[in-house]
């Protein structure tokens, strides 16, 4: 997407997806250094946790940080009509049917979380159009 006169009067908005990895990267760089401590990262909210064991899809990937458990992706969407607090989304299936039956645009948050030591990290955020 160019910075043409109308994109940036707000006129034809474009949404993408915006990928954290190079943040993750610098992030677990940080605490492998010891510049940040553990602690500091491994706080993932309860529930998050919990639908990481109940709902998340397994990784082949370990986690960075305790390097004992894989790694688990969770979804949530957000928008029009849906829960403040967003809607798991455990499957593919599911996260299309969203999107079809969506009045409006909707955007999905994808989170990495490990069960173990609770580390966690916003990996993509995707829009999705009705």
């Amino acid at each position: 997407m160019g910075f043409s006169v109308g994109a940036l009067r707000g006129g034809q908005q474009r949404r993408g997806i915006v990928d954290h990895r190079l943040a993750r990267r610098m992030l677990v760089n940080q605490v492998r250094l010891g510049r940040i401590s553990r602690t500091e990262v491994c706080d993932a909210h309860p529930e998050l946790i919990r639908a990481a064991r109940n709902v998340g899809t397994e990784t082949t990937a370990d986690c960075p940080v305790c390097e004992e458990d894989k790694l688990r992706i969770v979804t949530y969407v957000f928008g029009h009509r849906l829960p403040a607090s967003g809607k798991c989304v455990s499957t593919k299936k599911e996260l299309r049917q969203l999107a079809a039956q969506a009045q409006g645009e909707l955007t999905a948050y994808v989170v990495e979380a490990c069960p173990g030591c609770r580390w966690h990290h916003l990996l993509r955020v995707l829009p999705l159009a009705g």
